[in-house]
């Protein structure tokens, strides 16, 4: 967003939660516990952010939340605003990184699996240029299950929850935020 360089993306709103404005946000890079109350969110219309406070909080799950916004009263507000990024300034959000935060600092990266046809062996042997990558969709949540950690992924056809074990992590990029996993037949 040119000239709103203070402001940094950490949710989007996914859908209405009833008929009353209430509405589910997923959060990316932040975990919804760090959000102040005290300071407003912003939604970009017409190029412009504009300011919201949270007035209630509930947190669902490592990376979601109910979330009731000043001036947001009704299904049809929320429609308005479904897709939507959610941005703070920049300043009241912790840094994360996989050292300190482990796996929950994968929300908001991006999911990458070799194209079809193509398995761990096929990319140990061939130089990058060769390999064909699927961009599956953006990490929207970890679900931290004993012995079987989970990430959710929005993918074109919806949410997917895909085991993240380390025999099927292929390569970790940091500096683009992606991931590249072999992902088990049927889970997409």
């Amino acid at each position: 967003m040119a000239g709103y360089d203070n402001l940094q993306q950490i949710a989007q709103v996914l859908k209405s939660n009833g008929t009353d404005g209430e509405l589910v946000m997923g959060f990316r890079e932040i975990a919804p516990e760090d959000i102040s109350l005290n300071e407003p969110v912003f939604i970009v219309f017409d190029g412009l952010p504009v300011p919201f406070f949270i007035e209630s909080f509930t947190k669902r799950g490592n990376s979601k939340a109910l979330v009731r916004l000043t001036d947001i009263c009704s299904m049809e507000d929320v429609e308005e605003i479904t897709g939507k990024a959610v941005y703070i300034d920049e300043s009241g959000i912790p840094e994360m990184s996989l050292e300190e935060d482990g796996y929950a600092a994968l929300v908001g990266w991006m999911l990458l699996t070799p194209a079809e046809g193509q398995d761990s062996q096929d990319l140990a042997t061939a130089d990058e240029e060769s390999v064909d990558i699927y961009e599956v969709g953006e990490i929207t949540d970890f679900i931290d299950i004993p012995n079987n950690p989970c990430i959710e992924v929005e993918t074109e056809n919806g949410a997917v929850m895909i085991p993240l074990h380390e025999d099927l992590i292929l390569s970790v990029d940091p500096e683009y935020q992606e991931i590249l996993m072999q992902i088990p037949a049927g889970l997409l």
